[in-house]
């Protein structure tokens, strides 16, 4: 069925159906498993398997790159879609996404290139960048260091989004000089240890954990030659979790109609002998379903803003591709609590329209509001709207990197 006919609106372009057509069966493949892996913590291995099967993985690459073409429109619909069948696999795959945004930004044509191949591949990168510990904003107690033609990489990363299901993890450091370095570091390296100790109650199957590092040999190969962030990241990054809600909220929205067509006990005070019959229940399921439309529709307005700082990075980087990006965080500044609030009261409400069976672990509609949360936690939302009136008010251009340390 497609998105027009199922009420979720046309998708982002003329060709969109046909794209998606091609990775909706693997949807629901994953889908049919969400509750049990979410119940028995089964991590999604076989699950990012198949994505990486299917060409998934290199959905941004051209056609004759070995990919499809997407646009960033398209690249954020199907987001959603998956994180409909099951946000985990989207969140373990955001590292990813975000990498193959670098190599098609990569300044150096050599970096580009061998990454762009790769990718194509169906190789696919983890994330490690976040620390916790003792460094300062800005700064990383992970250190890489030039041992003659070779680098050395000792440290400790956490918030390893996916890196424990992929070939890669692209990784933030400092050289022993304390200046920015980025690197790929291949996950089966010698040195290199990572642990699924993410013990968050939501988002639970993503391997958030920790990876160690201790003396990890890199040739030079590995090291990015320009340390720099494609120019929309921040926007990208925060905008794959936006679609992230709004792919659970469309679950959440879709398990609750079901439900409630399949009820059949009521309550003495009700409205009609039949729960799907009754008003009040069905104007919460019209509420969650309508907060879930509204987050869908915000997230791929915005990504055309992000659209927008592509392709003016790509017709040559100066003022008009620096004037777009902060446009683009802005939009996604402006989205953040809107869509957050939005799915967070869905998956909220849609126990009033239930009985107190809605509630038992086999269902796993709990998990909507736990993944929700969780991903609601991630770059807190309580300075967005912040960011955004002061915009308004007085021109300021939202911060173009976000970072975290001790003060």
């Amino acid at each position: 069925m497609s998105q027009t006919d199922a009420g979720w609106g046309a998708g982002p372009g003329v060709r969109y159906e046909a794209l998606a057509a091609d990775f909706r069966p693997v949807f629901g493949r994953i889908a049919a498993g969400a509750v049990s892996r979410d119940r028995e913590r089964r991590l999604p291995h076989d699950e990012i398997g198949w994505l990486k099967e299917s060409g998934f993985t290199t959905l941004r690459l051209a056609r004759g790159q070995g990919g499809f073409g997407a646009s960033l429109p398209e690249l954020f619909a199907l987001l959603i879609e998956l994180s409909q069948a099951d946000p985990n696999v989207t969140n373990a795959l955001r590292a990813h996404f975000g990498f193959t945004e670098d190599a098609l930004c990569a300044a150096s044509p050599e970096w580009r290139e061998r990454w762009i191949g790769r990718i194509a591949d169906r190789q696919t990168v983890g994330s490690g960048v976040s620390e916790t510990g003792e460094a300062k904003v800005g700064q990383f107690d992970t250190v890489l260091r030039r041992e003659g033609g070779q680098w050395r990489l000792d440290g400790r990363k956490f918030y390893t989004t996916g890196s424990l299901f992929a070939d890669w993890i692209h990784l933030s450091a400092q050289d022993e000089a304390g200046e920015a370095v980025v690197a790929a570091v291949p996950v089966r390296a010698p040195g290199v240890e990572i642990v699924d100790d993410w013990d968050g109650f939501g988002q639970a199957l993503t391997a958030s954990g920790t990876a160690r590092f201790t003396g990890v040999v890199l040739g030079p190969d590995l090291v990015k030659p320009d340390p720099a962030r494609f120019p929309y990241a921040m926007a990208f990054f925060q905008l794959v979790h936006l679609a992230t809600l709004a792919g659970i909220g469309r679950a959440a929205a879709l398990d609750l109609a079901r439900l409630v067509s399949e009820r059949t006990r009521i309550y003495s005070h009700g409205n009609a002998g039949r729960s799907g019959d009754d008003p009040q229940v069905l104007g919460v399921v019209g509420r969650v379903r309508g907060a879930a439309y509204a987050a869908g529709a915000t997230v791929l307005k915005a990504a055309e803003a992000v659209q927008r700082v592509h392709d003016a990075h790509l017709a040559g980087p100066g003022e008009a591709a620096e004037a777009a990006a902060a446009i683009a965080d802005l939009e996604v500044n402006q989205a953040v609590t809107v869509v957050t609030d939005l799915v967070l009261d869905a998956t909220t409400i849609l126990f009033d329209a239930l009985g107190a069976s809605a509630v038992k672990g086999g269902l796993g509609l709990d998990r909507h509001w736990r993944n929700a949360r969780t991903i609601a936690s991630h770059n807190p939302r309580i300075y967005r709207d912040r960011i955004v009136g002061d915009f308004a008010v007085n021109g300021t251009q939202p911060p173009r990197q976000y970072r975290v340390g001790s003060a």
